[in-house]
């Protein structure tokens, strides 16, 4: 076996790339949040002055991308691939943004778990010594998602109980070889898993099949136990998937008790009205380069093991009768 593997499923970096800088941007209802605070810049019109949600989409992206370049000494130039992912049809906010920023594009799409993908490739990049610098970033607009996947808001449609929130907002980090900043160590790259949930006003349910299954896999594959990190962080499961993770883990012989954060739960308030919780490309996002990087930096976390979740599914799927089927990605992040 590889010393760059752990078991079958997990990848370890010896070269511990960093995350050497990260910017964070969000709108109001974001703002209003429980996570608020840990958000870079907020910003008060979600539609950033655009026409359309999808443009302010792009602008989102392409000014985080752009706030974190500015956190490090370096430019657009200096950076060998740009990792970028979004949730709408063929990532045009993220392609849009490459065509912007003029660094080399890998597009990606992992639905909200696209950040921990990228960011696990970034650093297969970089500790391959196939690149320097990585740029990573994922963005998603609620009034962009929402008109795709579920209903147009134009309708006024109401929403389920079960329903989660598509955060506007986006994220983005630069990971380097050299310079400062937490570590990402490992990644255990998930399965597609497909457990027949047709809803997609319940997609936590769809999804927590897919968490379960690469913390399960992560843990075997590293000998490693719940005790061995400081934080277990999913993303974005909503209130009602949480519960059902919470229930398989168990089952699977895991207790995560405190230790255990869904960002997605924990987005909003239950004043807000954001249904099951946050979720989007941003949803995660936000948690790991702005709750978790946030809090490493103060010294209340020392090792993070992020497991980003993603409902994979189209309108055309859905219309087709297609059930939505999942995904988890996993990283470890140490300071």
């Amino acid at each position: 076996m590889s010393e760059k593997r752990q078991g079958l499923h997990t990848i370890v970096f010896p070269q511990s790339p960093r995350i050497i800088a990260s910017a964070t941007i969000a709108g109001p209802k974001e703002g209003d949040g429980n996570l608020g605070h840990y958000i870079d810049q907020l910003v008060s019109d979600p539609l950033m002055g655009e026409i359309t949600p999808e443009k302010a989409e792009r602008r989102l992206l392409y000014q985080v991308c752009n706030d974190a370049l500015t956190k490090t000494s370096l430019t657009e130039k200096d950076i060998s691939f740009f990792i970028g992912g979004d949730l709408l049809n063929q990532i045009i906010a993220s392609s849009y943004c490459a065509r912007d920023l003029g660094i080399p594009f890998l597009g990606i799409y992992g639905a909200c778990s696209s950040i921990v993908e990228g960011l696990g490739l970034g650093a297969l990049m970089i500790d391959g010594q196939y690149a320097d610098t990585v740029l990573v970033a994922t963005s998603s607009h609620y009034h962009a998602s929402e008109r795709q996947f579920r209903s147009p808001i134009e309708l006024n449609i109401q929403h389920k109980a079960s329903d989660q929130w598509t955060v506007t907002g986006a994220a983005a980090a630069v990971l380097g070889s050299r310079g400062e900043g937490p570590k990402v160590t490992k990644a255990t790259f998930g399965r597609v898993l497909d457990y027949g949930i047709k809803r997609p006003t319940d997609m936590g349910a769809a999804m927590a099949p897919a968490a379960t299954d690469t913390l399960c896999r992560h843990f075997r594959d590293t000998n490693t136990s719940p005790g061995d990190y400081d934080l277990i962080l999913t993303g974005d499961l909503g209130s009602i998937g949480q519960k059902l993770f919470s229930h398989l883990i168990k089952e699977s012989g895991y207790a995560l008790g405190t230790k255990h954060i869904d960002i997605g739960a924990a987005m909003y308030k239950p004043q807000q009205r954001a249904g099951a919780g946050g979720s989007g490309c941003a949803c995660s996002a936000l948690g790991i380069l702005g709750y978790v990087i946030k809090e490493m930096y103060r010294g209340k976390y020392r090792r993070v093991l992020a497991i980003a979740t993603g409902a994979l599914f189209s309108p055309l799927s859905y219309q087709q009768g297609d059930s939505i089927t999942g995904i988890a990605h996993g990283i470890v992040i140490e300071s």
